[in-house]
């Protein structure tokens, strides 16, 4: 256990770390050939992570392509002063607007994609504003809080949602009805907590008449519009392919794949510079620190949590659901929620209680925002931002996410009930 998990705690240094440059994906999947080679696990165990994970990669690939497609003729840069000019001016509801922003492109483009999209959006809309910079700080925590707390809908809403999913065998449907109270919960008590934290450094009035009109940062109209029927047609084939056990990333990386060509076609994108500047190293992120952790598995490790959830199933169910909630939480804040979500998986296998998987998921998705390692959203939120010059040091968000997390975990939790 101590060898398995040393390799496994030198590969998230690596990734935290990025020395020279050196890519997150690159780095888990040196550590996954370091296991390999060690005998911590063999290629069986590949091939049994790659089963779990291959359908939540494809699915991410697809979301990311038509997201930057969407990106490329202007739809979030619409929506982002399409929320601007509805706040009138104010300070506040521009907060609470661009929260729920946030919150709709996390659900329906993945919590990644609300990192990797918005945010330079919204940071350069806040910068022609010219809101001061603790002001500025104060929405981009907020929008990264809720890329994460928001990412619970749908089941392709954030790759652990995928990898639980497929691997309980949770339907499109069966999932989207047991999360979206949840998802209610979270969006709101987030605003809440949120807005009680941060309220000092939101201004009363914004100067709105800086920004651009919303239509005039369209490329191509007719496929803007074309967008949103695209979209709702994505969005009822999710449910049509769960009616015949079709997996996701059939929907989401065919999506992607078809709403790229059309934008191709249109001459409105050059499909070659999506292709090439999407973020591939995620998928070798996913597949290498799964293959990692796989060995924590290999060694005990999901022996001692199921222990543990037992012991938990035990009692009634608010402290099962609870219980569940904030030991995945603490595991992902402390080792990334991708490979806990898989060893949490495991662990839950052979207990009955349906509630504790999705309180798993939950845990999985909000406890990640107590460090700034917990997700890869949060790594792609702060590695973003840095390349924009605006730097968020391990201690200042590790405080900000230990006040903000807990009570919306334990609210949104209690949702579940």
């Amino acid at each position: 256990m101590l060898f398995s998990f040393s390799i496994f705690l030198i590969t998230l240094i690596f990734v935290i770390w990025q020395p020279r440059g050196l890519q997150i994906g690159t780095t888990a999947v040196i550590g996954a050939v370091v296991a390999l080679i060690a005998g911590v696990v063999n290629f069986n165990d590949v091939v049994a992570v790659f089963d779990i994970i291959w359908d939540a990669t494809l699915a991410f690939i697809g979301i990311i392509i038509l997201s930057m497609v969407l990106d490329e003729i202007g739809f979030f840069e619409w929506a982002a002063l399409k929320m601007a000019k509805l706040s009138k001016g104010s300070g506040k509801r521009m907060f609470f607007y661009s929260i729920l922003l946030g919150a709709v492109v996390s659900a329906v483009f993945a919590n990644d994609g609300a990192a990797l999209i918005l945010t330079p959006i919204l940071l350069a809309k806040m910068h022609i504003l010219r809101l001061n910079a603790k002001t500025i700080l104060a929405f981009l925590l907020a929008g990264g809080f809720i890329s994460d707390s928001a990412s619970l809908p749908f089941v392709f809403s954030n790759l652990t949602n995928i990898v639980t999913a497929n691997y309980f065998d949770i339907g499109f449907g069966a999932f989207f009805s047991n999360m979206i109270m949840p998802y209610f919960v979270s969006t709101t008590i987030s605003m809440l907590v949120l807005w009680l934290l941060l309220r000092k450094d939101i201004p009363g009035h914004v100067d709105i008449n800086l920004l651009k009109k919303p239509e005039e940062v369209i490329k191509n109209r007719a496929l803007f519009n074309f967008s949103w029927l695209f979209l709702a047609l994505l969005l009822s084939g999710y449910f049509i392919g769960d009616a015949y056990g079709i997996p996701v990333s059939v929907f989401a990386l065919g999506g992607g794949i078809i709403f790229l060509a059309i934008a191709g076609f249109t001459k409105t994108v050059e499909p070659k510079h999506i292709i090439k500047n999407a973020p591939w190293q995620v998928v070798w992120f996913s597949l290498g620190l799964y293959v990692v952790v796989y060995g924590l598995k290999n060694e005990g490790l999901t022996d001692y949590l199921t222990e543990i959830l037992l012991h938990l199933n035990a009692q009634n169910e608010v402290v099962a659901i609870v219980g569940t909630g904030f030991l995945a939480a603490a595991l992902s804040a402390l080792m990334n929620n991708m490979p806990t979500i898989m060893i949490m998986d495991i662990a839950l296998k052979d207990i009955a209680n349906e509630a504790m998987i999705y309180a798993n998921i939950i845990g999985c998705n909000l406890g990640p925002k107590m460090t700034p390692f917990g997700s890869l959203a949060t790594l792609l939120w702060l590695h973003t931002l840095n390349k924009k010059g605006v730097k968020i040091d391990f201690l200042s968000y590790t405080k900000f996410g230990l006040i903000v997390t807990p009570p919306v975990l334990l609210a949104v939790l209690l949702s579940l009930m």
